[in-house]
């Protein structure tokens, strides 16, 4: 039986590649695994960032849109992204490191049950630190040894995702009747969901709020990627999106991984990628994200590309 095994990477959008590539390295301590652009469209950036080996569950990816404006908050969008960190002492190594970087941070806080940091990237993309307290990770999340961060306060991977529909049982019904996901906790405020039970490193957070639409710019979440084990799987999980009757991609390699895009009811875009052949494929683990990588269909243009692109290093 198929199993989404839990997060894959979440997409944003930055205005600003080099500014963003600051940010998430030399701040928050991840490693750039793969620098690339848009398959979409190859005139912007596509930014990875994670673990040692940007390792399925650890990627947070940025499409550079020089154009962007600001986001204007609102409802039927991705809201938040959890970040698991190991400790209690690590969200206070992190508010005493944000207090001297001047980052915007608040108080140590609770969310979904654990305890938690909540802060912004500089375009204002909201995040959270969250103890994972010695729970189990997935297998192949990997430390990276050269990160600016102590290895005992390192970001792990990713927890806890929310999303804020118009209307939360039709996206709960969705996780539930067609992924299998299982509600952990439900109150008034929030229904929180585990792709595997027990486990929240799959964990999505839905909240209901009326209103308008979030107005997408700068900072803003673009879509959340699930883990499907592989292509079979992945061939699964389209046959049974489309007897859901949601309209979809169909399945698109994306060379790193291959992937299958829908949207839910309330609009919520999503991506099922599969685990392989992973950001390795094309270049060593020493060297991985220093140099422009492209996907083998788009490398005949690399120089076209390259003279569009403001170098990062």
């Amino acid at each position: 039986m198929a199993t989404i095994l839990g997060h894959h990477h979440i997409s944003m959008i930055t205005k600003n590649a080099k500014k963003n590539d600051e940010f998430y390295k030399n701040i928050l301590g991840l490693r750039r695994v793969k620098k690339s652009v848009n398959q979409d469209d190859p005139s912007m950036y596509h930014l990875f960032f994670g673990d040692l080996i940007g390792s399925p569950g650890t990627g947070l990816t940025f499409f550079e849109i020089p154009m962007a404006g600001r986001t204007y908050r609102g409802t039927n969008a991705i809201t938040q992204i959890g970040l698991l960190v190991p400790s209690e002492e690590s969200l206070h190594y992190w508010k005493d490191r944000f207090e001297q970087l001047r980052i915007k941070h608040g108080e140590i806080t609770r969310y979904a049950g654990k305890k938690a940091l909540p802060f912004e990237d500089p375009e204002g993309l909201r995040l959270l630190l969250i103890n994972n307290n010695g729970e189990r990770i997935p297998e192949q999340w990997r430390n990276w040894d050269k990160s600016i961060v102590p290895m005992e306060h390192q970001i792990l991977g990713m927890g806890a995702i929310e999303i804020t529909v118009k209307n939360r049982n039709k996206l709960e019904r969705t996780l539930t009747e067609l992924f299998g996901y299982v509600v952990k906790n439900r109150t008034e405020e929030e229904i929180l969901l585990q792709s595997i039970e027990g486990e929240s490193f799959g964990e999505i957070v839905v909240k209901q709020l009326d209103g308008p639409n979030e107005k997408p710019g700068k900072g803003s979440i673009h879509h959340l990627a699930i883990r499907a084990k592989d292509d079979e799987e992945l061939a699964y999980w389209e046959k049974q999106v489309k007897a859901r009757g949601f309209s979809s991609s169909g399945i698109v390699d994306r060379y790193y991984f291959k992937s299958l895009y829908f949207r839910e009811s309330n609009g919520i875009l999503f991506e099922i990628a599969t685990d392989a052949p992973g950001f390795t494929v094309d270049a060593d683990i020493e060297t991985l994200g220093e140099k422009l990588d492209l996907p083998p269909f788009l490398e005949d243009r690399r120089v076209e590309i390259e003279s569009q692109l403001e170098p990062l290093d």
